[in-house]
């Protein structure tokens, strides 16, 4: 650290005094434990780089494989796994898929050849249910520790880590009736992949139990992940009459949202649009978009505490920890047909 103004920040980012910062990176006793970790936590957020005799030894090296980063949900999810990772002493090693490059299977290769300590992975082909599940099997039988995130299959010994995709589905549907709609929509990606077939579940039910709505075919959607997909889906629910689209991402909620203003509907006074993820920046879109928050920090935490676990010792066992979304209400949803009589 050079001057008295970076010691300054950095004390005053930690809550403690300069002199306690310079005793920490100096090495010097009379500081405790907490109040060490505090200083070091400090140089991380600010971007300092620790001085070689603090900086701590890896306990090994983990396998992050996530979808392609367009979607801004898994950049914030992968920066919460590793940050967790990191604060528990592993590298984290990211392997990112994208359209035509290395395949799930190829990533995985890699990472066995480095002899890693265990993989994570997110929305991989876990969540689908066309694919074969014997690529884990085959991991776990060799007794490496892996935490599959968003998808479940009842075929492999492992943890599973998902957001309560049903309760997503109901909490937009019964948002969308308490503002008066009848013509419910949902937008969502392919049928195989089992966050679809749950989000399916939980708005059939939902629109069965608030609105007496026991047929949803023509409600229902399939496209892809992605803006061009929601608009795609928000232009077919839209001729069909649909005054609320229920998304199953932020990214198809702003295609949706698109749809709507090609054909001259106003969002949220004709058209209202919910979300999914709750990613960033998406409080800042026009309008901000309601959607349902996806607990990315507390699921982030369980699978790095869930494969440390494993790596300690723990029996690999089918398990799957769900977790509770929440709604967040902000400027693409109003009243409906009902409440504008």
């Amino acid at each position: 650290m050079n001057g008295n103004a970076r010691l300054s920040d950095i004390a005053a980012q930690a809550g403690v005094s300069e002199a306690t910062v310079s005793r920490v990176l100096n090495g010097k006793p009379g500081v405790s434990a907490g109040t060490r970790q505090l200083v070091l936590t400090a140089l991380d957020l600010m971007g300092y780089e620790r001085p070689q005799r603090l900086r701590q030894r890896s306990n090994g090296l983990i396998g992050l494989v996530t979808p392609e980063l367009d979607n801004p949900i898994f950049p914030a999810f992968a920066q919460a796994i590793e940050k967790s990772l990191t604060q528990h002493g592993y590298t984290p090693v990211l392997c990112t898929q994208s359209p035509g490059g290395a395949p799930e299977d190829e990533f995985t290769e890699l990472l066995l050849e480095r002899d890693v300590s265990g993989i994570i992975f997110v929305s991989g082909l876990h969540a689908d249910t066309t694919a074969r599940m014997d690529r884990y099997t085959r991991l776990t039988d060799r007794g490496l520790p892996i935490v599959l995130v968003d998808g479940y299959s009842e075929h492999i010994e492992a943890p599973f880590i998902s957001p309560d995709d049903r309760l997503a589905a109901r909490l937009a549907v019964q948002h969308l009736v308490d503002l008066g709609h009848e013509r419910i929509g949902l937008a969502l990606g392919q049928r195989r992949f089992v966050p679809v077939i749950r989000k399916i579940e939980g708005f059939t039910q939902a629109m069965s139990q608030l609105l007496g709505v026991t047929d949803c075919d023509e409600l229902i959607q399939h496209s892809l992940f992605s803006v061009e997909g929601g608009q795609a889906a928000g232009a077919a629910l839209i001729e069909r009459g649909c005054t609320g689209i229920v998304c199953a991402s932020d990214l198809m909620a702003l295609g949706v949202i698109r749809a709507a203003r090609e054909r001259g509907l106003a969002v949220p006074g004709e058209v209202s649009v919910v979300g999914f993820d709750d990613s960033p920046l998406i409080a800042f879109t026009d309008p901000p978009l309601t959607t349902v928050r996806k607990p990315i920090g507390a699921m982030a935490i369980a699978t790095v505490q869930t494969l440390l676990e494993e790596i300690n010792g723990a029996a690999p066992k089918n398990m799957e920890l769900v977790f509770q979304c929440e709604l967040v209400v902000r400027g693409s949803t109003g009243s409906g047909p009902l409440v504008n009589r």
